[in-house]
């Protein structure tokens, strides 16, 4: 299954080293690369051992930020007002160009998911950082997040929707800033001011979204919450989004909403890897059951099923569902 799901991977990999978010050929906008999906396959195909692949997607990243300097060096000098004027989250995968769609380009989590995801295999030995001008842009990512003050920026979030002050976000940024503390400098004000607004919201979301799938990544793979914030928060997902085929986002979720909301492949992994660290192999195995009865008969993991559990939208495989799952399977 290791193999088959590396296989359906490769196959959504540009040779730009970016990953499409589903299949290339899909018409719904996810062949196009997301900077945060990248960053999570990269930590699937980490956990498979794929130095080689996973260094490609970091450094494409760093790339892309690299061509759009200039925006981020705007930025810096003045908070950014409209949407337009933030790092997008989206890409052309061959070009690296910006998707200029209107969207929910706000990410702030997208932009800490990298920082933490290079300092991380930075510090594991694993070289990321190719010369100065990855320092550089580096550094001034970390300027971007106090230029926009992430601590209390309303972004899109995770799930690219409503602009409000998300947890996951700031969660996401806390933990990338101290992660590449070691390869730039970062002002330890810049992080308190993070940590701060952070443990005011959990375990909640967000103003409007209490409980959320998104607040798995405080847990996996940033490991910044508590025992009992983690505790908090996983009690509240399976207690109230984990679903037959998948997990869904929060309650009155719209997003391809039947009769009730979507179920999202890719929370039944994440909670799997979440119990392996905790060192309870009987729900590790549980969800990684689940994760399996999700899948095509291609061995394919989906972005969604619809409320119903029988039929899945045509995002399918989902690059970040079949990388948590490779995580999943990791030691």
């Amino acid at each position: 299954m290791l193999n088959q799901s590396l296989q359906i991977l490769r196959k959504m990999q540009y040779p730009t080293g970016l990953f499409a978010a589903s299949r290339m050929t899909v018409k719904t906008g996810y062949n196009l690369a997301w900077i945060r999906d990248n960053v999570y396959t990269a930590i699937g195909l980490e956990a498979a051992n794929k130095y080689g692949i996973v260094r490609k997607t970091l450094r494409a990243l760093l790339d892309i930020l690299l061509k759009h300097e200039n925006k981020i060096d705007w930025a810096i000098r003045e908070k950014p007002r409209h949407h337009y004027q933030y790092i997008h989250a989206r890409y052309d995968p061959i070009t690296m160009e910006e998707i200029w769609e209107q969207w929910g380009n706000k990410q702030n989590d997208a932009i800490g998911a990298l920082l933490f995801k290079i300092g991380d295999l930075e510090e594991k030995g694993i070289k990321i950082v190719r010369n100065e001008n990855d320092k550089r842009i580096l550094q001034k990512l970390v300027q971007y997040l106090q230029s926009i003050e992430y601590w209390h920026d309303k972004d899109n979030g995770m799930w690219e929707e409503n602009e409000e002050v998300h947890a996951s976000s700031i969660g996401a940024c806390v933990a990338g800033l101290k992660k590449i503390s070691k390869i730039v400098d970062v002002p330890k004000e810049l992080i308190k001011k993070g940590e701060s607004a952070l443990n005011k919201l959990l375990p909640w979301e967000s103003e409007t979204k209490k409980v959320d799938m998104a607040l798995l990544s405080l847990i996996y793979p940033y490991g910044i919450v508590s025992k009992k914030q983690r505790d908090s928060i996983l009690k509240n997902v399976e207690g109230k989004l984990v679903k037959e085929k998948g997990v869904i986002r929060y309650i009155g979720d719209r997003y391809y909403y039947m009769n009730g909301e979507a179920q999202w492949t890719k929370g039944l992994p994440w909670l799997a890897i979440i119990y392996r660290q905790m060192n309870r192999p009987d729900r590790h195995a549980y969800y990684m059951r689940k994760t399996i009865e999700a899948m095509n008969r291609d061995g394919e993991l989906p972005e969604l099923y619809y409320s119903d559990g029988k039929e899945y939208n045509e995002n399918c495989p989902l690059a970040w569902s079949q990388a948590l799952f490779v995580a999943g399977l990791g030691d």
